[in-house]
């Protein structure tokens, strides 16, 4: 997929994060090219989370965010630095903004803690470094303080000092800035380096693009369906067409399995379930694999021949995105539902729901009548999902395939560390349907 076809949940996300005015938003645009976030003077004006695709060579597809900074004040400030701190989820890099002006504080060592806490590769940028004179030993200056004190606003005086203390250096021509330059972190640590950019000047941006390049650790090559195939195997993908898809297209997990299944030289055959027997007496050969919407499971099920692998594309996107197991322990937990236990239904993303959508309506019903119990439900959806779920006696969560791997992961280790079982929709209607063992056989997980 390219840079403007590659999903969100596909792409690495690099978060850029600091205090107010720190320069993360003039950071972004430079970085991106683009004047893509609103840039002010004025504290607090990145008031949301901006996203922007890209493509950061050699990393491939990225997702840039820019975010408020984190040491906004009042009602609206801790509603803002909420939203920071829920972007800290989906961040695979994290990039520290830190004004050369005045220095790096409390707030910065607390999102440093958060980085590590969240074990987020990070690095610590240093802007507005155009003010300092490049004789400056701006390594060992007041940037990095050994104590920064807590996450607070400095006071109009000691704004007015830094801004004093840096007079004369505004107008340096400078360009030969230290980059990559050894410093400490907030706690006394040595990091891998730190970057000093000027968006004024163009210096360290090039420095900082190669630097995110090759930050993430390479991972090992995943497949959604290609590695259970072999080329001109014919996988059979069965796509319901009903008042739910969206008009005009398909799914996300049905678009990436017809993609990898290409890439591997296998033969995808896409139909309705409502066609689904006919095509089948119409192929030369049994298919290698049937993969189905979780929605007809059942019908489905009955339609494929026992010795043929049936499979869902939720099933996949679990295995894909790393939480098979966990979702298949999980599931268990529907047997031993009773009359008042809650059921927390949970979506990665947010969309018009339809008079028979899966999460609202379908998987209920599925649940009172498997069960028979007087279940609660309570669904959640895109950034909404709590932080304590302590309440629930199983979350059903979707496949995940708008949300990228660490941002699914950390909602399944969530639940699994306050000792609620978690699983997805697919695996769950699997399990409702009598047919779970079938559904993960071809991935030898049971």
């Amino acid at each position: 997929m390219g840079m403007n076809t590659t999903p969100a949940g596909e792409r690495v996300h690099i978060g850029f994060f600091g205090r107010r005015n720190a320069g993360k938003s003039s950071l972004l645009n430079a970085v991106t090219g683009q004047e893509l976030a609103v840039v002010s003077e004025v504290r607090g004006t990145t008031t949301d989370p901006v996203y922007k695709a890209m493509e950061l060579l050699p990393m491939g597809p990225v997702m840039l965010i820019d975010t408020p900074g984190f040491d906004d004040e009042g009602a609206l400030g801790e509603q803002r630095v909420k939203k920071t701190k829920q972007v800290l989820e989906k961040t695979d890099i994290a990039v520290l903004v830190v004004d050369a002006a005045e220095g790096a504080s409390g707030c910065d060592e607390e999102l440093i803690a958060l980085f590590k806490e969240r074990e987020i590769p990070f690095i610590i940028v240093v802007t507005k470094s155009d003010i300092w004179d490049s004789e400056n030993d701006i390594v060992k200056s007041d940037i990095f303080p050994e104590t920064a004190g807590k996450c607070s606003e400095k006071s109009d005086a000691e704004r007015d000092s830094a801004k004093l203390r840096a007079d004369g250096h505004y107008e340096s021509n400078s360009t030969d800035l230290p980059v990559g330059g050894r410093a400490k972190d907030l706690d006394g640590n040595n990091i891998e380096s730190a970057i000093y950019v000027s968006v004024k000047t163009g210096a360290g941006i090039h420095e900082l693009k190669e630097k995110l390049a090759v930050m993430l650790p390479d991972r090992e090559e995943r497949h959604l369906v290609a590695d259970l195939v072999k080329p001109m195997d014919v996988v059979v993908l069965v796509v319901p067409i009903d008042s739910a898809a969206p008009k005009g297209r398909l799914i996300l997990p049905q678009q990436q399995a017809i993609r990898d299944l290409l890439e591997a030289g296998a033969v995808p055959v896409a139909v309705r379930e409502t066609e689904l027997a006919e095509a089948l007496n119409k192929l030369a050969e049994k298919p290698a694999l049937v993969i189905t919407d979780s929605q007809a499971f059942e019908e489905v099920a009955a339609i494929v021949p026992e010795d043929i692998p049936l499979t869902s594309f939720s099933i996949l996107m679990a295995r894909y995105k790393g939480f098979l197991k966990i979702a298949v322990e999980g599931v268990r937990a529907i047997d031993g539902l009773k009359d008042g236990d809650r059921v927390l239904i949970a979506e990665g993303c947010t969309h018009h729901r339809q008079c028979d959508d899966i999460g609202t309506v379908k998987i209920p019903r599925f649940l009172k009548k498997y069960t028979g119990k007087n279940v609660i439900i309570e669904t959640a959806s895109g950034t909404g999902f709590p932080e304590d779920l302590t309440a629930y006696a199983l979350v059903i969560h979707c496949g995940g395939c708008m949300l990228n791997e660490r941002e699914v992961l950390r909602r399944m280790r969530f639940a699994q560390r306050q000792g609620v079982p978690v699983t997805n929709y697919g695996i769950a209607i699997a399990q409702m349907k009598g047919i779970l063992e079938r559904s993960v056989a071809p991935l030898q997980l049971l």
